[in-house]
């Protein structure tokens, strides 16, 4: 069902040819779910730990909203959100592996400095020119996404001559600049709902496999999001079974990370799915 593919966490190597479940912890007001939000500590802890129990491989701490549309935060609110997170969560679980979701490359270097194992950059580098470097410097995996623009501009840019060309060379590029930088674990997102259409997020997930040329990991983000709900006439809320759905499709398409808002439902997907290959 999946390419092998590793990369090395902690100085171990982790396989990923039995995708991993990574479990989305948004320490933000305005995060689009409002079940991944964590306001307080004792709710940040609560929510890490739980999704942890249910199996989470990875927990994903972001400080900055990238919905569309979301308000700017500044460096100094985004640090001071994700590297408290970081501390709680590994005082209570020091085996934790957290990536920092953040395309700020001074957030990414605080977060690893404070614990994290991994960078998950939505820009790949784009928002921030110092990003691959200090990754490079870091030696941490690094999850690189395809987006056009800024989550304040991204749902404007979405007109492509030709989707699925693009974010193949999007990724040519990325591989080849993350090269030059010395990353040597590139796991990477088609980004589905950055800049894309609920057409195109579809479109994409029809060809994912397509992209196993890469010989790359790849992370999948469908978890709850709007061309589930918008397609159904639903809310985020009532989105858990259509995500399950995505999920499978975008397990036999390649996916190795999973990305998303409820563990024990991925994880059980995982398992079954893994019973076929």
């Amino acid at each position: 069902m999946n390419t092998k593919h590793t990369i090395k966490i902690r100085g171990e190597i982790l396989d990923l040819s039995t995708p991993k479940v990574m479990g989305i912890i948004n320490v933000t007001p305005d995060s689009f779910f409002e079940g991944s939000r964590a306001i307080s500590d004792d709710d940040l802890l609560k929510k890490a730990m739980q999704m942890l129990e249910d199996g989470a491989d990875f927990l994903d701490v972001g400080g900055y909203s990238s919905r569309p549309g979301a308000e700017d935060v500044g460096v100094e609110e985004e640090l001071d959100r994700v590297v408290n997170a970081i501390n709680l969560i590994l005082t209570e679980n020091p085996d934790a592996a957290i990536s920092v979701d953040t395309f700020r490359a001074r957030v990414a270097r605080e977060a690893i400095n404070a614990g994290a194992v991994m960078v998950n950059d939505i820009s790949s580098g784009a928002l921030d020119s110092g990003m691959l470097e200090t990754v490079g410097d870091l030696d941490v995996p690094y999850i690189g996404m395809h987006m056009r623009g800024t989550p304040q501009t991204m749902k404007e840019l979405t007109d492509y001559d030709d989707l699925i060309a693009d974010v193949a060379s999007f990724f040519s590029r990325t591989i080849e600049q993350c090269k030059q930088h010395g990353i040597h674990d590139l796991i990477v997102d088609p980004g589905f709902g950055f800049a894309k259409t609920i057409e195109q997020n579809f479109q994409l997930l029809n060809v994912l496999d397509y992209f196993r040329y890469l010989g790359k990991p790849m992370l999948v983000g469908l978890s709850r999001k709007s061309m589930i709900y918008r397609s159904l006439n639903i809310t985020a809320d009532e989105s858990l079974n259509g995500t399950t759905t995505l999920n499978t499709v975008a397990l036999f398409k390649g996916a190795s990370i999973l990305r998303v808002h409820d563990i024990r439902e991925a994880v059980e997907v995982v398992k079954l799915v893994n019973q076929l290959s």
